[in-house]
């Protein structure tokens, strides 16, 4: 008899080859659920069991002892969040030096990608004190909520005024700019009034692997606790799985780079800037990158305490 996992994920190409039914699990009965939205992974009534997650959330439950889900080392989405730092053509801000004392609007302040644009500026030597923050909705298309999530701080972290979006704001010259992980309509048109802050971004992303050694983890694999107590190999399983997908998947990309004209230079760019193990899923191959993220939360003040890794992944992989 095979185990039901209900898995809600964001829609990525890599889990095409899982969605086909073309890698598969004879231990598993997936079902896949691709979400605009990624659900309340600690709510009771959701129909999920396993879920992708942000990590930073993650690691804030786990501080406040809620333990209903259990993290898996498997990273769902990575990114270098240099390239999610917005600004307008027409702006003289051309590095990450140039945001001190600047506005600048974030999409949410616990949100894990901000957590890590944060950690760039600090790296920068440019610190929460030395910028004014402001959380908001990106376009008028985004709901008005609280993305403050408790951490405001008032002539410095605040709410957007008058819940203005954030990408009208920056168009007319009030924020300066803008971290987002996902790029707002028309951004890739070149009629576009915006750009990326930083004028080579390859580089300044190569640089920074080199200094780190990883990729940042965004989201995160989490299943439901008592599933994995009475099934701890299944957290096993679907990691391979979604490995297996993201493999299959990246070998025909490599195969079918026609998709799009630049992605072969792509590749071959990737492949000279970063090792092939770059995206590898278990605690090992991320320990480096899972510790400085914890001690980049506690350093910025969303966590209270420096949470030690076997409790943050309890099952090993």
């Amino acid at each position: 008899m095979t185990l039901e996992i209900r898995l809600a994920v964001r829609d990525w190409d890599y889990m095409s080859p899982l969605a086909l039914g073309e890698v598969s699990s004879p231990r598993l009965d997936l079902k896949l659920f691709r979400v605009g939205t990624l659900p309340d992974s600690l709510s009771d009534d959701t129909p999920y069991n396993a879920f992708e997650t942000s990590f930073s959330r993650h690691l804030s439950a786990v501080e406040a002892g809620n333990h209903k889900n259990t993290a898996i080392p498997n990273f769902l989405m990575r990114g270098f969040r240099h390239q999610c730092i917005l600004t307008r053509k027409d702006s003289r801000l051309t590095s990450i030096e140039d945001l001190r004392g600047k506005r600048i609007g974030v999409t949410g302040w616990r949100d894990s990608g901000n957590v890590w644009t944060r950690m760039i500026l600090r790296s920068k030597g440019i610190n929460t004190e030395d910028a004014y923050w402001y959380a908001g909705r990106l376009t008028d298309g985004h709901p008005i909520q609280d993305r403050l999530d408790g951490f405001g701080m008032p002539g410095r972290i605040e709410a957007m005024p008058d819940e203005e979006p954030m990408m009208d704001s920056l168009a007319r010259g009030w924020l300066d700019v803008v971290f987002t992980p996902f790029m707002p309509k028309g951004f890739f048109e070149a009629s576009s009034q915006f750009r990326q802050l930083l004028p080579n971004l390859s580089a300044s992303q190569a640089d920074y692997f080199q200094t780190v050694g990883y990729v940042p983890g965004i989201h995160v694999l989490t299943m439901n606790s008592a599933l994995l107590e009475e099934h701890p190999w299944a957290a096993q399983e679907l990691s391979d799985l979604l490995d297996q997908s993201r493999d299959v998947w990246m070998q025909k990309r490599i195969r079918y780079a026609d998709t799009t004209p630049f992605f072969m230079s792509d590749l071959i760019e990737t492949a000279s800037l970063l090792p092939s193990t770059w995206g590898d899923s278990g605690i090992e191959a991320n320990r480096k990158m899972i510790n400085d993220f914890i001690d980049e939360m506690h350093d910025q003040a969303i966590l209270g305490r420096r949470l030690n890794i076997d409790e943050v992944f309890p099952v090993k992989k």
